[in-house]
């Protein structure tokens, strides 16, 4: 009886939605770009090498840009890019501060949220203390 094919391998999307699952925030490093790329892709950009490896994030960063979002119905809220210390950027909001408390040049670690349902977790960020 011949073997099972093997299992093809995980979207860069699900490997990404694995590591927060598991509390993580998992990025990919390129070797021939010779730094970290995100969002998660197939190939590296510029070179196109499939050379993309994952890793995992010590999850500290710096608010590069932030504002407040005012909706129409339910509190304000903060959108912001944190450069994170490996080196890429990414979008995300800062809890456990009011919106407009946060500042650019703000240190902030990461953590999970879990929202309620069958959705996916993904990133947030909290004010870094001693970061």
């Amino acid at each position: 009886m011949p073997d099972a094919p093997p299992s093809p391998p995980l979207s860069p999307l699900a490997t990404y939605i694995a590591h927060l699952k598991r509390g993580e925030l998992g990025y990919q490093f390129s070797p021939s770009l010779g730094k970290a790329v995100f969002y998660p892709r197939v190939v590296a950009p510029v070179t196109g090498e499939a050379d993309l490896e994952w890793r995992v994030s010590k999850g500290v960063g710096t608010v590069h840009a932030t504002t407040v979002v005012h909706p129409q119905q339910g509190e304000p809220y903060n959108v912001c890019l944190v450069d994170v210390d490996e080196g890429f950027r990414m979008m995300s909001r800062v809890e456990d501060i009011a919106p407009r408390d946060v500042k650019i040049g703000m240190r902030v670690k990461f953590r999970v949220f879990t929202p309620d349902g069958d959705e996916d977790p993904y990133p947030v960020f909290t004010p870094a203390e001693g970061a």
